[in-house]
């Protein structure tokens, strides 16, 4: 017979292959309803932007079907991203459920391209994205994003001046680059710098985000030390290029993350080479090959993708259109794409864990 407790036996041995649980225990099957041979339940993932959706749905389907009586099964898929573990040293910011630091080594390696593309296909998946240019010497995020002539709105409340973010693609966006004229050097010291980061944390209208995309300014500074030291944080994604020197200043930033006791989701190789427009089937490696890679081994860290160097890459960018949003089709795009899949699913194992 059919019932409602059967359908969960049989699923309970089907497990979320990030998690390594049982999809049952963690109770992500609800809503469970079965009609003669028709069986439905809701399947709640843990990020919008889980790269493995359809095989989860696949072997739900298939587990449910081995029962006798079974015609049909419906998943309806739905996600709720796990709250970030809250440390008592460390204030949390209301609303946000994740923070994750997207930082270089050095500088010129495409780390803001990088944060931008990835807060924007974490948005296309559905799931709440802010995103906090915290370069605060070196704004860029506005123009990226095709914020460049937007202003953020200012509102008092009880706890003082009140940021309202900009907002495009899905993302919302607070950035130096909103309070100076385009032309205007930021010429601060570090306290002034710990004070900046700190309001863009705590006196900006957030809402509810799903994740908070914070893209760091290059090295291993005031701004990376403030940001580790004010908020607990998902993790941290280091940005090199295949080049040798990157490769050395990328170490140092990733470790100076781990002496801070932030976990690192992994290494992103940007440039790993180029693709001609005019010969798409071609490739060549600029910077070097292999270096991400190998990097991510020697320190034993995910390497969460390569992102080929395209000119609709930095056409994009200098457009203000993410080419994860005008190419969605081409290599850096997709690589992209993967990418924030792979962050999203390291960020709740760590919730997990």
């Amino acid at each position: 017979m059919l019932d409602t407790q059967s359908i969960l036996d049989v699923l309970r041995p089907v497990q979320d292959p990030e998690l390594q649980k049982s999809l049952v225990e963690l109770n992500m099957i609800r809503n469970v309803q079965v009609d003669g041979g028709k069986v439905s339940f809701t399947l709640v993932l843990t990020t919008p932007a889980c790269p493995l959706r359809e095989f989860i749905v696949e072997d739900c389907q298939n587990a449910v079907k081995k029962l006798p009586g079974v015609e049909t099964v419906e998943v309806e898929v739905t996600a709720e991203t796990p709250q970030q573990k809250s440390l008592p040293d460390r204030q949390s910011v209301p609303g946000i459920k994740n923070i994750i630091a997207i930082s270089s080594g050095k500088g010129g390696v495409g780390k803001s391209s990088v944060s931008v593309n990835v807060a924007v296909a974490l948005a296309q998946t559905g799931a709440k994205v802010g995103l906090l240019d915290a370069d605060i010497y070196g704004p860029n995020a506005p123009n990226m994003l095709g914020l460049a002539d937007s202003k953020v709105m200012v509102k008092q409340d009880s706890k003082g001046e009140i940021l309202e973010p900009a907002f495009n693609y899905g993302v919302k966006l607070v950035s130096m680059a909103f309070l100076i004229d385009p032309d205007q050097p930021v010429i601060w010291r570090g306290p002034m710098l710990n004070g900046i980061i700190r309001q863009f944390l705590y006196q900006v209208d957030w809402g509810e985000l799903d994740y908070l995309i914070v893209d760091m300014p290059p090295g291993t500074g005031d701004a990376q030390l403030t940001l580790a030291q004010a908020v607990p944080m998902a993790g941290a994604v280091i940005v090199t290029t295949p080049q040798t020197v990157s490769l050395l200043d990328a170490r140092r930033g990733l470790k100076m993350f781990q002496q801070l006791g932030v976990n690192i989701l992994g290494i992103v190789e940007n440039m790993s080479y180029f693709i001609p427009p005019d010969m798409p089937d071609k490739s060549y490696d600029l910077f070097g090959s292999g270096g991400g890679e190998n990097t991510a081994r020697e320190l034993q860290v995910p390497l969460l993708g390569c992102v080929p160097l395209e000119i609709a890459l930095r056409e994009g960018g200098d457009q203000g259109c993410p080419i994860v949003m005008s190419s969605a089709e081409s290599s850096s795009a997709k690589a992209l794409t993967e990418i924030a899949g792979q962050i999203a699913a390291k960020v709740s194992i760590a919730a997990f864990a």
